[in-house]
């Protein structure tokens, strides 16, 4: 089955509500699907930079069975993400610090190889032609996600490679932008999320499986998008059908919004 090599930003993320509640937590692409993968039964590493300030994560309980070899650690601080949400959990705005982040181009070329198969997170700094291009010349497997506020640019960027990819995982509103870019019918596979409505996968364009998520509260959705697809990858890795894999995946993506799962201790060092 081998390790899944995530390939992305691990952060500090704070998370605004309209409502008032703000969250301070452990976040990033890469390390909410590299968890969600574990957590599902499939090896995953995030290959990910990040700073001096979050040294911490590799005697963080809550990430124990995470493989983080592939972290590198820098003498900046860590990528900050201050992340806007309205009261029902849309994004409302996103301000960025990169930070470390901005070596992580650098680092994930310098890893290729490690791993047979990768997840990439589409998301500023990293140049994901450049990597994704290494990827399929390298004749390795990946599949990729995107995020909503780069994801204007980034779809653009990678519409080339997208073809090579197994999964390609975008909300509805990234999912125009992706259709405007490359013909569905070109795309393996695409999973399209509605925030708390229907999922939907796509097979070279056909719809062959819809999954309605559970209707419960959420507390904080940040990174339920990720754990979605990591969750997803595992169990296709475990040789679910496409349909199984689905509903796993958004079942274990909605139980992850019921709780702040990541908080960082007000103790923990900023700087």
């Amino acid at each position: 089955m081998g390790t899944l090599g995530v390939i992305g930003n691990i952060s500090r993320d704070i998370a605004v509500y309209a409502d008032g509640r703000r969250h301070e937590l452990l976040g990033g692409a890469a390390l909410h699907v590299a968890r969600a993968a574990s957590a599902a039964g499939l090896p995953a590493a995030p290959i990910s930079v990040i700073g001096h300030d979050l040294t911490w994560i590799r005697d963080d309980p809550r990430l124990t069975g995470l493989d983080l070899d592939a972290v590198r650690v820098t003498g900046t601080s860590s990528c900050v993400f201050r992340i806007a949400y309205t009261d029902d959990g849309t994004l409302d705005g996103i301000e960025c610090q990169f930070g470390a982040a901005c070596a992580l181009t650098d680092h994930v070329l310098t890893m290729t190889g490690r791993y047979t198969h990768h997840h990439v997170c589409c998301r500023r700094p990293l140049d994901v032609a450049r990597v994704l291009h290494r990827l399929i010349a390298a004749e390795l497997a990946f599949s990729v996600d995107f995020h909503l506020a780069s994801a204007g640019q980034l779809i653009q960027a990678a519409a080339e490679a997208l073809p090579h990819a197994s999964v390609v995982f975008v909300n509805a509103a990234e999912f125009t932008t992706l259709a405007a870019h490359i013909e569905p019918s070109h795309l393996a596979a695409v999973i399209v999320t509605d925030g708390p409505g229907e999922v939907t996968l796509l097979q070279h364009g056909n719809t062959t499986a819809t999954a309605q998520p559970p209707q419960t509260p959420a507390v904080e959705v940040t990174g339920a998008g990720d754990t979605l697809a990591g969750t997803f990858l595992a169990q296709l890795a475990h040789g679910a059908s496409a349909e199984q894999a689905l509903r796993a995946a958004v079942t274990a993506a909605t139980q992850s919004t019921e709780q702040v799962d990541l908080s960082i201790d007000a103790n923990r060092p900023h700087r």
